[in-house]
């Protein structure tokens, strides 16, 4: 690839497991604000835990439907430096939040969102599960997925595991992939061994890629 590919281990709760991840080569660590998920985190805590973490790896707060005063102060407790947004949040959060913004779309939202997002903002393109907003079990149809974002900087999420990941990378080319539970022992709480091969396999995938 161009340029290094997003890793990034979502649902994070505790410092070791975050710390686990940066040392296996995960680029990004994400926190989870939306109150009805069981990976939720504390905007101290997250902050915490952010502050343990090397300069270079990406911290993202994810948000379900948030006031964006709200976002705006639990990036801050939180130090963040990318904010993700899961819920039916209008185009105009962009201008209204400091940090670069992650939107997540689906199958069915992601044209919509090329055209109404601004062109900076990333997308992640997840799966549609309306009772695990913020991040979902299920994987994307990735031959669909495949069409859908050619020519479009996306990052790929949903149901992603350290045994799929490499034909996943193969056959979507995202620029970066995102996990939460494919790598957990219980909701929040990271197996060492799954997030190592993961980011390993992940690794691997992305270094086969060759970009035209």
């Amino acid at each position: 690839m161009s340029s290094a590919p997003i890793l990034k281990i979502c649902g994070m709760t505790r410092v070791d497991d975050a710390l686990c991840a940066v040392r296996e080569g995960a680029t990004a660590i994400g926190f989870v604000f939306w109150q009805g998920s069981p990976r939720y985190v504390e905007p101290d805590r997250a902050g915490e835990i952010a502050a343990a973490l090397p300069p270079s790896v990406k911290t993202v707060g994810v948000f379900v439907n948030e006031p964006v005063e709200r976002i705006r102060e639990t990036a801050r407790l939180a130090r963040l430096r990318m904010v993700q947004l899961h819920g039916d949040e209008p185009p105009a959060y962009v201008d209204q939040i400091e940090q670069p913004v992650i939107r997540a779309v689906s199958l069915e939202t992601v044209d919509e969102a090329a055209w109404t997002w601004p062109a900076e903002t990333m997308l992640l393109l997840d799966s549609t599960d309306p009772s695990r907003s913020g991040g979902g079990r299920s994987a994307v149809d990735w031959s669909r997925a495949a069409l859908a974002t050619r020519n479009r900087r996306v990052v790929l999420a949903g149901g992603l595991t350290p045994d799929n990941i490499e034909e996943a990378i193969a056959t979507v080319r995202p620029i970066g992939v995102d996990v939460s539970s494919g790598v957990e022992s219980a909701p929040g709480v990271k197996d060492p061994d799954k997030v190592a091969r993961f980011l390993t396999n992940a690794r691997a995938a992305f270094a086969r890629m060759v970009i035209p």
